[in-house]
Formats: structure tokens, C-alpha cells, sequence
């Protein structure tokens, strides 16, 4: 049977958002694979190397308050074209940074950089607003299964044109990934996406949407997710390179673990959809939980490859899920709002997990660093089972 023209349109606006993702996504897994190395390259105190990667992240943190008055006004479109252009002078300054070989002019492009990465977070919110309740978790995981372009674009980028410059290590790098947002910003010229939303009489306080079980089940989740991701991907390059493996294997080992975490959105939101949103997030916490075993037991490059992938299939069950729970922790006029609270949440344990990352490392080793997965995984199932259990209560005394 043929689709509907309005089933049809909303499928075009979901792969349309899909490859906006993927261009803004490539930028951040390329600069994941470059950022620990050269900030080891340009930092005197050698436990600095992840500093812009964290205040990349602290900037996605703070974007979530600007993105979500520009989108509570203007709409989607005019808070994503925002993003790109952040994105596109990010990496403008960071190509300045590797060209004078200064650490704090590198550092500075963290914050237009990461301002870009943090708007673009929402496209997985306005996946959910174009697509119907039914294909709802199926549109926010295509959505973030534009991940897996990044995932090529990113790492390929970094292994091809890290000496096209030469002397000047990756500086072709970031010139070429300058490219990528304005093709981004061309896309969404061309995207359907929802007008601003009605402006509330009474808005909601923030306070109180964050104090509802669905929300803190959803931004626990979230911030686990990507806070112990991030603690072990933000210093896997420095392992690698202290280990005696070069830039390409590095690169080749983001690359998988990128991938792993975008592929599955191909079948995360058919699994939610079959399986309940908490099963796949408890699914995603024992991969995650996995990866820091694999980790611990050898430093060959069949372990960091595999313990890499585990923790992105992790990260994809458990990040989904939290993003599907959300959409069910708010009204539709709260949307914008209760999406901003959630990732300031998010991005500001990311921010605190990069930094901790090279710190940790550095002084306490990898061992450390991945085995301190585990108790932030163990909240995150007990707060899972505490909302699931409060939700039979009140089926209970309700029949």
C-alpha cells in the first residue's frame, strides 16, 4: 500500500536531519581523534592534553540555554544555522591554534566549536517534534544513526589530510572540516521543521519539570551514558600513543567505536519498541560495563578496538533511551525548556568526565580510569529500577 504525501514528507525530514547530524557529527569524532594529541603536543603540563576537549564540552553545556531561547523564538532552523556557523569558526580557530603552535589559542576554539556540537544535540529533539507518536523512537535513532557518516567522515578526514599542510600537523584537517557546516546549512534551508512553539501564559517552572521521576530517570540516564563514554574514548588516543600505536591506528579505533555507536540506531528504536525503553537502557549499561572489563585485561589493539565498539553499542542503548524517556517527561509546550535542563545536565558531566579524563589518566592510569565506569553505571540501574517500581505503585492504586 502507498504511503500518505504526509507520511512520506516526514520520512524525507527525518533522513534530511539525519545527514545535517552526520555533517555537524563529523567535526567532533574528528576532533576526538586529533584533540588529547595535540593538546599533548602543545600543553607544557602533559595533564592538560584533554583541556580543550573539556571545554568543548563545557561550551555544548552552556549552548543549551542560548539554543533553547533562539529555538523557543525563532525555531528550529534559525538555532541550527546558529550552530553551524559555530561550528565552521571552531574549527577556523583551532586550524589558527595548530598554526602558531599555541595552546591557548587552540584551547579558544573549544568554545564556538563546542557551542556548534551543543545545538547540534537538538537534532534528535526535532526528529521526535516532525515524525508521529508511532515512529517516534524509530526517528530519533535514524536521526542519531547519522553518527555513522560522522563516524566515516570524521577519522577519514584526520588519516588523509593530517601532513597536507606539512609541517603543520592537522591544520589541512580543520581547514577541511570548515567545509562541512555550510553544506549542513544549505540542507536546512530545505528541511520542513516545526515553527517556534506556542509562547505559555504561565511557563511551567524548570524546577519543577526536572523534579518529575520521568525526567531524572532520563537525564540520569543520559549523563551516565555519555559522561562514561566520554572518560574512556577522551583518552584512548593518549593510551594508544603511549602504548607505541601511531595516528591512523588511533584514528581507525574512534572510527569503530564511532560507528558502533550510530549503527545501532538503525534498529534501537524497533528494539525499544518491542523490548520497553528500560530493558534497552539496562542493556546499554551492561555493554558499558563490558568495555571496561575488556579494557582492563590487555593493551593490544584487538582490545582497545573491542572494548571501543562495546562502549558505543552502550552508549547508543542507553543515550536513546534516555532521549526516548524524556519526550515522555514533558508537555508539548515544555518541550524547548525541558530539552535545555536535560542537556545542561548532560554536556556538564561530559565537560567534567573530558577534563577528569586526561587527569585521571595521567596520574592514576587506564585501569582506574575504566573501572570507575562501574559505580556510575550502578546509580544509573538503581534510579531505572526505582522509577520503574514507583510506576507499579501507582498502577497498582489506581486498579
Amino acid at each position: 500500500m502507498p504511503e500518505s504525501v504526509d507520511t512520506a514528507r516526514m520520512k524525507r525530514n527525518v533522513w534530511l536531519l539525519f545527514c545535517c547530524q552526520a555533517l555537524m557529527g563529523a567535526s567532533m569524532i574528528g576532533q576526538v581523534a586529533m584533540g588529547a594529541l595535540i593538546g599533548h603536543s602543545l600543553a607544557d603540563d602533559k595533564s592538560l592534553a584533554t583541556l580543550p576537549m573539556a571545554l568543548q564540552m563545557l561550551a555544548t553545556m552552556c549552548a543549551s540555554i542560548p539554543a533553547g531561547m533562539v529555538f523557543g523564538r525563532f525555531g528550529r532552523r534559525a538555532g541550527f544555522m546558529m550552530g553551524a556557523v559555530g561550528a565552521m569558526v571552531g574549527s577556523l580557530v583551532f586550524a589558527l591554534g595548530v598554526w602558531k603552535g599555541d595552546f591557548l589559542i587552540y584551547c579558544l576554539g573549544a568554545i564556538p566549536g563546542g557551542l556548534g556540537f551543543g545545538i547540534s544535540q537538538h537534532y534528535r529533539f526535532a526528529a521526535a517534534e516532525v515524525a508521529t507518536p508511532a515512529y517516534r523512537p524509530r526517528a530519533i535513532a535514524l536521526v542519531m544513526a547519522g553518527g555513522i557518516a560522522s563516524a566515516v567522515i570524521g577519522p577519514e578526514l584526520v588519516k588523509h589530510s593530517k601532513d597536507m599542510l606539512a609541517p603543520f600537523l592537522f591544520l589541512g584537517t580543520y581547514l577541511l572540516l570548515a567545509l562541512l557546516p555550510p553544506i549542513c546549512m544549505a540542507i536546512l534551508a530545505v528541511v520542513d521543521l516545526p515553527p517556534a512553539p506556542a509562547r505559555q501564559k504561565v511557563a511551567t517552572p524548570v524546577i519543577d519539570i526536572m523534579r518529575r521521576p520521568a525526567f531524572m530517570t532520563a537525564a540520569l540516564s543520559g549523563m551516565v551514558a555519555y559522561g562514561t563514554m566520554n572518560l574512556v574514548m577522551t583518552s584512548t588516543p593518549l593510551e594508544m600513543m603511549l602504548c607505541g600505536f601511531g595516528i591512523g591506528a588511533s584514528a581507525t579505533v574512534i572510527q569503530a567505536h564511532a560507528v558502533a555507536m550510530f549503527a545501532p540506531g538503525f534498529v534501537t528504536g524497533r528494539l525499544i519498541g518491542r523490548y520497553g525503553v528500560r530493558r534497552v537502557i539496562v542493556a546499554g549499561a551492561i555493554l558499558t560495563a563490558g568495555c571496561a572489563l575488556v579494557a582492563v585485561t590487555g593493551r593490544s589493539f584487538a582490545h582497545f578496538t573491542a572494548a571501543l565498539v562495546l562502549l558505543g553499542i552502550g552508549w547508543n542503548f542507553m543515550f536513546v533511551g534516555a532521549t526516548q524517556l524524556l519526550a515522555t517527561a514533558h508537555a508539548p509546550e515544555e518541550r524547548v525548556r525541558a530539552q535545555a535542563a536535560n542537556d545542561v545536565l548532560v554536556f556538564g558531566t561530559v565537560a567534567c568526565t573530558a577534563f577528569a579524563s586526561g587527569a585521571v589518566h595521567d596520574r592514576a592510569g587506564w585501569e582506574v580510569l575504566n573501572l570507575g565506569l562501574l559505580p556510575a553505571l550502578a546509580i544509573a540501574l538503581g534510579v531505572l529500577a526505582w522509577q520503574a517500581w514507583r510506576g507499579r505503585v501507582a498502577r497498582q492504586a489506581m486498579g
